[in-house]
């Protein structure tokens, strides 16, 4: 297991982007969040193998719905976080 923070840049608010990662990221097994950031990003916080977390990448740059990602700024952590499910947060 590994986990990942992924800050997505572009038209990602309100445009049901935290909702389409968050389906995408519960069929692929993937615990984690998704939420609104003040400054218009979305965060996404996803833990997984990595094979399942970089598919989750590939479909968030692929700008699902009608959002539209111009930039996705990934760290790798080495510390998991205690999450069992993956929601979004308001």
């Amino acid at each position: 297991m590994i986990q990942a923070r992924m800050f997505a840049d572009g038209r990602v608010q309100g445009v049901n982007f935290r909702r389409y990662v968050q389906r995408f990221a519960v069929n692929l097994g993937i615990n984690g969040f998704v939420r609104n950031l003040p400054d218009g990003r979305v965060e996404i916080l996803a833990q997984g193998t990595e094979e399942k977390i970089q598919e989750l990448i590939n479909y968030i740059k692929n700008s699902p719905g009608l959002s539209y990602v111009t930039d996705l700024n990934i760290s790798w952590e080495n510390h998991l976080s205690n999450l069992s499910t993956f929601h979004i947060e308001f």
